[in-house]
């Protein structure tokens, strides 16, 4: 009976340290979402994105969906931008998570909200979907 409830801690134990590693990887992975876009490193990007992303978004009562690579054309190297990016929240599930993230544009007055899907593909996690809105403030 003792060594079964030791068996049991121990994996339970183990089961919260690799959440825990999930959750800094995929808080990474953000980062680099939300760096890569502030600082103008498109490669930060690149690494954060799975390569088959899209972004959604509605304009003018429309669906707008943008392809993830064009998007990363957007930042040129070097070239930074006045974004402030927050993690708002990581929910994570097996190998599948979502991510909320505020990215604070002062100069347009502009708050974005994202709603990340990410999964852990060969052992890595990437952003495959975003949806995003924005209020001016």
């Amino acid at each position: 009976m003792k060594k079964s409830i030791i068996l049991i801690c121990l994996l339970i134990i183990a089961i919260k340290l690799n959440a825990q590693t999930d959750k800094a990887l995929i808080t990474q992975t953000l980062k680099d979402y939300i760096e890569g876009t502030s600082n103008g490193e498109p490669e930060r990007i690149k690494r954060a994105f799975h390569k088959d992303l899209n972004l959604y978004a509605i304009t003018n009562d429309t669906l707008k969906i943008t392809n993830g690579q064009q998007y990363i054309g957007y930042f040129k190297e070097g070239q930074k931008r006045e974004r402030i990016g927050k993690i708002i929240s990581i929910d994570i599930t097996n190998d599948a998570a979502m991510a909320k993230v505020e990215i604070d544009i002062p100069p347009k007055n502009t708050l974005y909200t994202d709603y990340m899907m990410l999964l852990k593909v060969q052992g890595k996690w990437k952003i495959i979907h975003k949806s995003y809105t924005s209020k001016e403030y």
